[in-house]
């Protein structure tokens, strides 16, 4: 995804409000920034400082992508840490920088992220990492990803455009990521809502993870991730949105923690929490760790 501009200025003029041409450190983005739509896509393939970036399986892009986007490798911008490796962390700022820079991501960019299949979770980790590098306020997501794109009949290309290594110097922000202290202090706390993204059966503990627990962080409420979307995988209209967070007992000026199962998931919360305005934090050890922990209690519910 990208925008094309007649100038530098030109295109900097015409990006969503929020937007900046060139990187301020740090800042999250808002509802004006965070999601873009496929004709406002396809209105600025060309601008100067749009980076799009396809998120799936390397044969799907090969088939077909949005004309001039790159692939992301998705476990290019994960790793494993830890005396007991948990499945999906957070790398290094300098492995990410890497990553990004032969994608050609530099501190002016737009980095529009969009899903070539049913990959919602792994773009919204994507620009969950972007926004824990500072690049939040400069990342975007594709409303309803490459599928509501080829929907309308908009041009598909199977070439791979040559890449400019980007100059990329990130800013590390420490409001992004949150750990097993800060949950596990942080219980039934006033003004915290821990939110488990997983699907109900694994959430209430019918059904049990291989080899964790059952159910769920005690107190902790479900937003299932797939329930924000609707059946073209677009975003729900904000009212459902803030619906299901009020019915989750979210109130405005909380600050959302999201988990799942391994901190994929749950990024789709940490997404529209941000979208909706809340302060939002991703405990990346998620159940995974949360469970290994037996010390630690466990919740069951109907």
């Amino acid at each position: 995804m990208k925008h094309r501009a007649l100038s530098w200025i030109a295109g900097w003029l015409i990006l969503p409000a929020g937007y900046a041409a060139a990187a301020a450190c740090g800042g999250h983005g808002d509802r004006s920034t965070l999601l873009v739509s496929t004709s406002w896509l396809a209105d600025h393939l060309n601008d100067k400082n749009v980076v799009a970036l396809a998120v799936g399986q390397r044969e799907d892009y090969d088939k077909g992508h949005i004309p001039g986007s790159l692939f992301v490798a998705y476990q290019d911008v994960i790793t494993k840490k830890g005396e007991r490796p948990l499945t999906t962390e957070l790398p290094s700022m300098e492995v990410l920088q890497a990553a990004f820079e032969k994608l050609g991501v530099s501190n002016e960019s737009h980095v529009v992220l969009y899903s070539l299949k049913d990959w919602l979770s792994p773009t919204t980790r994507i620009l969950m990492t972007l926004d824990a590098m500072g690049m939040g306020r400069q990342a975007s997501m594709l409303d309803g990803g490459f599928p509501v794109w080829q929907s309308e009949g908009r041009s598909v290309s199977t070439e791979v455009r040559a890449v400019t290594r980007g100059k990329l110097e990130p800013c590390a922000q420490s409001d992004v990521i949150t750990d097993l202290a800060y949950v596990s202090a942080n219980l039934h706390h006033l003004g915290v809502d821990i939110v488990d993204a997983r699907d109900a059966q694994f959430y209430t503990g019918a059904t049990v993870p291989q080899d964790r627990r059952a159910g769920h962080i005690p107190g902790a409420s479900n937003i299932t991730y797939t329930s924000v979307v609707d059946d073209k995988g677009k975003l729900k209209p904000l009212a459902e949105l803030e619906e299901m967070f009020h019915n989750a007992g979210i109130k405005k000026g909380d600050r959302v923690v999201s988990y799942c199962h391994i901190g994929q998931q749950a990024t789709v919360i940490y997404f529209v929490a941000r979208y909706l305005g809340y302060d939002a934090r991703l405990f990346d050890g998620s159940w995974e760790d949360w469970s290994k922990h037996t010390e630690l209690p466990a919740e069951v519910s109907k």
